[in-house]
This record gives C-alpha cells, structure tokens and sequence, in this order.
C-alpha cells in the first residue's frame, strides 16, 4: 500500500489525467440510465471510489501535515463523504431494480441520513467551519485575526483578537511598554539558552503543536462570543446540510409529482442561503476565498430546481424537446443536441444526479 501512496504522489498529474478520461467515458457507457442495469452503475461508482482514494492520498501527502493550526482530522470525513456520494447512485439504481419505485426512496433516505450525520459530525470536529463541497474539501484555510485568537473559527474574528499580547490597545504607552519588556525578557532567556535547546525546542514545535493551537470553538463558546451572527451561520450550515434529507423524506410521504417537496425544499435552501448572507454581512465575519467561492457554489445549485419534478415534466422537458426538433435538421449540431438531450433527460431520471448534495 505504501509503495502505491507514493506512486500516486509521484504520478498526480498522471492520475489525474486518467482519471479524468475513464470517468468521462462512464457517461457513453450503453444502457447508462436504463433502470434494470445495474452493471455501467457499478463501473461508474468504482472508478468514483477509486478516484476519492488517489484524492486523499495526494492530499495527505506527509509534506502538507499541519498546514492547519488546528489538529488534522484522524477520520477521513472527506474521503468517507467522497465514498458515499459515488455509491449512492449505484444504491438508487439497485433498490428501484429490486423493490421498486416507490420503496427506492427508504433506501436514499438512508443514504442520505448517512451523509447527513457525517457531515455533522465534520462540521462539528473542524470547529465549526463552513463546509467545502459538501465536506469533500477539508476547509485548512486561515481566517483573519486566526493567529490572534485561539478560538477563532467559522469565519468570524473574536471580539479583542486586535489588541496586543498583554490585553492593552497597541496605541496604549502602557500596553507597548509591557510588550516591549516581555519581548526583552524573552530575548535574554533566549540568548541565555544553548544552542542545542534550541534545536530541540524547534523539533519539538514542529511534532507537537502547542496545545492552544490544536483547541476548537465548542459550540456554547461561539454562541456565547458571536451572539445572533453566530447562531444564524450555525443554523444556515446545518439547514444545507439537512435539505437533502428532508427533500427525501417529504418524497416519501407525497410523491415525486407533488409541489410539497419542491417548494418546501427550496424554502429550506432560500432561508439558509437568507441565514449565510446576513452573517456575511456582519463586520465580525471574514471568509476565506474558498468560503466565498463556496456559497457562489451553492446559489449556482439552485438551478437543479430546473431539473427536479414536477417542474422538469411540466417546463423543463417541453423547453428541451422543442430545442430539439429545431436544431435537428442542421447537420453534426443537431446529432450533438439529441445526443445532450438524451443524456439530461436519462440523468434527470435519476434522484441522486440532480440532488445537489
């Protein structure tokens, strides 16, 4: 296994590549979306599988450890997500050839509870950091002001986190004339110490992190520090994370035809995306690019409602069609638009291609 880790580390690009390639042509795969095949499923989740381990071991390459301040994780939520997400369109396809239409659904209600109290669970472990890609890529990145406070986290700045090292304003004589006789006393036992303490003390900061650095934000500490913007990010987190199971369950009990699920669905993602921005807008909130780029991501799935029935039998499809059967007689064009209709017709079939989660 070691020998494999570190032919992949070496040969990434390569990898990548590969990858890239095979699971472009699983969607040429014959009978791709046809409900009682269950073999081109099977291909397409391995090579998934596959993929989501090359990923993790990239990213864990030894190099990259403790690049976060905070403890690395000794779960692999990433790669455990990554696994699920790729088995779960293999799951749909075999429940719905074996039990059904209508008993599919307890089976991605299980999926998706799955994912659901993993995602929790690495929402909980990272300290509460908004989650990437639904928790396929770890959040490392440093917030501002995080060197200054050791509870930082969620994308919010403490309260104080710009005063000095001893608690005064750096424009205060009194507070720059305590830090300027602690930086003294620190140079002195410094340059007292031998050379070779240092060394040891140098190794011994890179094995072991100092333990204020590795400590999350509990739950209680960022309500009691962030007040209502904390709470709103926590509830607009934990809104995205549930939408999908709650989605599933209201298919369950209405049907896949009714308005219920879809309106009440995209209630859940509007009043999430409401809760995000209002923090957003705070003065105490810094997010990262990739935090940015995260909630970009995560208005661009909206359009998935396009996709999702009823509205997709009862608009979407016409819209298709009719693109269709105009582009149709232009020669090569209109073979690419009924090859492109077919794909999105076949995968809109499928729960789990049009899910968002």
């Amino acid at each position: 296994m070691e020998a494999y880790k570190k032919w992949v580390r070496r040969n990434k690009d390569y990898v990548h590549s590969l990858e890239s390639l095979a699971n472009g042509l699983t969607w040429l795969l014959p009978e791709r979306f046809s409900a009682s095949e269950i073999g081109p499923e099977a291909v397409t989740a391995i090579l998934g599988i596959v993929t989501a381990i090359n990923e993790h071991i990239i990213d864990t390459t030894p190099t990259q450890m403790f690049a976060d301040p905070v403890k690395p994780n000794s779960f692999p939520y990433s790669l455990c997500i990554s696994a699920i997400k790729d088995l779960e369109t293999l799951v749909e396809v075999a429940a719905q050839h074996y039990y059904g239409d209508d008993k599919k659904w307890n089976f991605i209600a299980v999926t998706e509870a799955t994912k659901v109290l993993v995602r929790l669970a690495l929402f909980r472990n990272s300290g509460y950091k908004m989650l990437l890609h639904g928790g396929e890529t770890p959040n490392i990145e440093k917030h501002l002001g995080f060197s200054s406070s050791q509870h930082n986290g969620g994308g919010f700045q403490k309260h104080g986190a710009h005063r000095g090292s001893n608690g005064q304003k750096p424009w205060n004589l009194e507070g720059r004339a305590l830090s300027a006789l602690s930086r003294f006393g620190e140079n002195a036992r410094m340059g007292s110490d031998p050379v070779w303490l240092h060394g040891v003390q140098h190794k011994q900061a890179i094995m072991e992190p100092p333990s204020q650095m590795m400590e999350r934000p509990s739950l209680s500490m960022i309500l009691s520090e962030k007040g209502v913007q904390g709470a709103l990010f926590l509830m607009g987190e934990v809104l995205f994370i549930t939408r999908p199971l709650i989605y599933v369950l209201l298919i369950r009990k209405y049907g896949i035809r009714s308005w219920i699920p879809w309106f009440l669905s995209l209630a859940v993602d509007t009043i999430g995306a409401g809760f995000l921005t209002q923090v957003t807008k705070s003065r105490d909130c810094h997010l990262t690019a990739s935090e940015q780029d995260e909630l970009k991501r995560r208005k661009l799935l909206w359009a998935l409602y396009l996709m999702r029935d009823p509205f997709f039998s009862k608009y979407t499809r016409q819209r298709l069609q009719s693109t269709e059967k105009l582009l149709e007689p232009v020669p090569i064009i209109g073979l690419l638009t009924a090859k492109i209709v077919e794909l999105v017709v076949g995968a809109q079939t499928r729960y789990t291609y049009m899910s968002g989660s």
